[in-house]
This record gives structure tokens, C-alpha cells and sequence, in this order.
């Protein structure tokens, strides 16, 4: 379930003794595949006229050709232009015209695209959908208009945040080999030096049918989808020659590694730690579940042991906190951070963090500990049951990155049987200082 981690809810007194019961009663899409291996996800929701419909396709930027990384983020941006039935630009102006909002996104594992718009302007959205899918057209000059406004995105996103740089170097240092080190949007000097004959070569390898997952939530069933994506998705060719998925892997880390960075616009200096982790995708069992829960305990909210230490106890800190992005096709990565209160030196919160991780590692959570954090990550399947994108975005990318139905059904389930032998395994595997990568950012003149 690839947003579990990432919208972990305060709790009522209510959502917790609840929490068990709607956990274990997520809705189960009703699903089918058509002839040309297009997957159909539909999760039916009558409470609006309103459906949610989105493509996914299991390509992101870890399958770029060595050397020409952002061509995954580029296409989210050239599947805009246009095609023989749609003038250049006016795929989006259609949408707003009939009352719709669409967007796209991309990631290591995946590009997504997506629609909200309403019930009976379905029919419209998945026709011009299906026929961006194959028939994708743009001219030399779009090409390379696109990769400057993409190269001055990169600049305004990265190159000009200190802590996106230090980010970016410190993903780069955790994953030297394999290609999660390498930024979504991609290295400017690769996106500067890309083809518009390489581009296409990537678009008619990964964007097929086969290669895709329609997700669509709202007020349709199955049986009202199924002859609409037959009539417009169905006549789609596949593709013969998908690539097979496997990534290089990284040589073993052989101690810590750190990285500093400054810069003129820091106004607060501030420590994070890396840690590469296993992820729903690469794990056995309940293994990305038990981290789940032990990286919530340590520092998933303002109740965990990180926070309770250095922001109110020691008052060394006025923010700290651990997350986990466990949700990779080819592994995951668990992050702590904290911002020191004035006065109060990096070396200092270091010391401070590496105690408290210390002693979580040593004595692990208490029972009540455990179960709060257990019902915290439960809750975030609850609240998702009552947004028809949300549920869509978690069957989507979970389905992108290499899980099934019964995974992301069963998930509030299989946290609450995490054991605290299990939690404390996977924390114990995951937070080893000797592969980490610790950044520390600072103002420029600091000492």
C-alpha cells in the first residue's frame, strides 16, 4: 500500500477502537484484463456523480537508458502536446472545458496520469486517454521547447532549495549503483543533452497497454467500464518487446558516510540521516510492515521517542522525526531528521539522535508504544476509505510497484499482527550507522 507511511493520521478515541474493524473492511476492486493485457481496476463509489480516472505506467526513472536520466519526468510533460485528433495543448483545455482537474506525476517506479471529472464526461477523458496511450505527436521544436522549460524546472526546484540539494547528494551517496540515486527529474546536463529520437524510442517501448494499470474510482461498476475500455483501450496494440525490470544492485556500505552543504539562504541549520531499508516490494513476509510500525514508534509523530527526547524533554530540538519510503519495487530508504534550537550545535543533536536510536535499538518499544503506533498507521487506511483519489493513488501505485490486491486489502490487517520481536528485527537491520549517509545543512558562514 505505497501511501501508508506517508499519511499517518493523529487518532480520536473513536478511530481507535475502530480501528481494527474498518482496517480489515478496505473496499476489494472488482478487476479485469483485457486482450492486449491492459489491467482494470474499478473501485465503485456512489456517494457523487463523480469518477477519478487514472493510467499508470510501470516505468518511472529507474528504467531510463544509462546517461539520459529525466526522460521519464520529460514525457510526463510531452504527453500534453498532442496527437492527430488533439491539437498540440489542448488535451488539458478539453479537460477544464467540461468541468474536469488533471495532472500527472512521476516517480522511481512509475508515471501516472490522471483525471477527476464527472460521471458522464467518463466516455471522454478515456478516449482521449487511450489515444495519448500510442499516438503520442510532437515536432523537433516542441521537443526542445519542453526540455528547457524542464531544465528551468530543475533549477527552480533543486538547484535553487539547499535542501533539495543536500537531499539529491545524499540519495546519490545512499544509492551509488543502483538507479533510486538518480533524481526523478534527472542530472541538468542529461536533460540538456537528450534527443527527441530518443525519447521517442522510450515512449514506444514503455507506453503500451501492457505495460499499464487503468485505475478508476467513483460512480461506475465493472460492468459499466468493461465496454468502454474495450472500446477505447482494447484496440490498442501492445508492446512485443517490454524490457525486463532488473535494476543493478549496490556493493555492501563499508562504514557511515557523510556529506555537508551550505549556502547563502540557509537560515537554520539541520541534520538528516539515510538509511537504505527493504520495502513492500523486496520484502519477505511481514518485514516492510514491522519497519513500518518501528519507524512510526521512533519518530513517526509527536508522541514517538525522538521527539519526546529532543524537542520536549531536552529541548534541544524544535522539530524531530523519523519516516520510512518503504514502498520501492527495488527497495526502500528510512530517514531521521531534526532542527536544533538556538544555540544548540549539529554535533550536539547528533549526539542527542544517536542516543536516542541507541536505546530504542537496545530496549525497543513498550507495549503501549506499540500499539498506538500500530493503530496510527491503521487509521491511515480508515480516512483513505472516504476519498475516491486517495484510494485510487493507493491501488495504483501499489499495483505499479509490485504488490497485489490482497496486499493492499489485507494491509491494516497484517500491521496490526506486527509482533514486537518483528519490529525490533527490522529496526535493528535497517538503523546500522555503517550504512548510512548523515548530511548536515548549514548557513554559509557558519563555523
Amino acid at each position: 500500500m505505497a501511501v501508508r507511511a506517508a499519511c499517518v493520521l493523529a487518532l480520536t478515541a473513536i478511530a481507535l477502537s475502530w480501528s481494527s474493524a474498518f482496517a480489515r473492511d478496505l473496499p476489494r476492486p472488482e478487476t479485469f484484463t483485457l486482450n492486449n493485457g491492459l489491467t482494470v481496476v474499478v473501485i465503485t463509489d456512489r456517494r457523487a456523480p463523480v469518477v477519478t480516472h487514472m493510467v499508470w505506467y510501470r516505468v518511472g526513472s529507474a528504467d531510463e537508458p544509462r546517461g539520459h536520466s529525466g526522460i521519464a519526468h520529460f514525457f510526463e510533460h510531452l504527453m500534453f502536446k498532442g496527437t492527430r485528433s488533439i491539437p498540440e495543448g489542448e488535451f488539458s483545455r478539453i479537460i477544464a472545458r467540461n468541468g474536469g482537474v488533471d495532472n500527472a506525476f512521476t516517480a522511481w517506479d512509475y508515471t501516472a496520469y490522471y483525471q477527476r471529472i464527472a460521471r458522464d464526461r467518463l466516455e471522454l477523458v478515456m478516449r482521449m486517454e487511450a489515444d495519448r496511450m500510442r499516438n503520442l505527436r510532437f515536432s523537433e521544436e516542441t521537443f526542445l521547447s519542453e526540455r528547457d522549460v524542464i531544465g528551468e524546472e530543475r533549477r527552480q526546484r533543486i538547484d535553487n532549495s539547499p535542501g533539495a540539494v543536500l537531499g539529491e547528494r545524499m540519495r546519490a551517496m545512499l544509492w551509488p549503483h543502483h538507479p533510486y540515486g538518480t533524481p526523478v527529474i534527472g542530472w541538468l546536463h542529461e536533460i540538456q543533452a537528450l534527443d527527441r529520437e530518443t525519447a521517442l524510442s522510450f515512449y514506444r517501448t514503455w507506453y503500451a497497454p501492457n505495460n499499464a494499470i487503468l485505475v478508476v474510482a467513483g460512480d461506475v461498476n465493472a460492468a459499466e467500464l468493461r465496454p468502454l475500455a474495450q472500446r477505447y483501450y482494447g484496440r490498442l496494440q501492445s508492446s512485443r518487446n517490454l524490457p525486463a525490470r532488473d535494476w543493478v544492485s549496490d556493493p555492501p556500505s563499508v562504514g557511515p558516510m557523510r556529506v555537508s552543504h551550505r549556502d547563502e539562504k540557509v537560515r537554520q541549520p539541520s541534520l538528516s540521516r539515510l538509511y537504505r531499508a527493504t520495502s513492500y516490494g523486496t520484502d519477505e513476509g511481514r518485514q516492510a510492515h514491522a519497519l513500518d510500525v518501528a519507524v512510526e514508534v521512533l519518530g513517526g509523530s509527536e508522541t514517538s521517542r525522538l521527539y519526546r527526547a529532543l524537542v520536549v524533554e531536552q529541548r534541544l530540538a524544535v522539530a524531530a522525526g523519523a519516516s520510512g519510503a518503504t514502498s520501492g519495487l527495488g527497495g526502500g530508504s528510512v530517514s531521521i531528521s531534526a532542527t536544533p534550537v538556538e544555540g544548540v550545535s549539529l554535533e550536539r543533536l547528533e549526539a542527542a539522535v544517536d542516543d536516542v536510536v541507541a536505546t530504542f535499538l537496545r530496549d525497543g518499544p513498550t507495549e503501549a508504544e506499540l500499539e498506538r503506533a500500530k493503530s496510527s498507521l491503521s487509521a491511515a487506511a480508515i480516512y483513505a476509505r472516504d476519498s475516491q483519489e486517495s484510494l485510487a493513488n493507493i491501488y495504483g501505485s501499489s499495483l505499479a510497484q509490485g504488490e497485489s490486491i490482497d496486499d493492499i486489502v489485507n494491509w491494516g490487517e497484517d500491521v496490526e499482527a506486527v509482533t514486537r520481536d518483528e519490529a525490533m528485527a527490522m529496526a535493528r537491520e535497517t538503523f546500522d550507522i555503517n550504512a548510512s549517509v548523515t548530511g548536515w545543512l548549514l548557513p554559509e558562514d557558519a563555523p
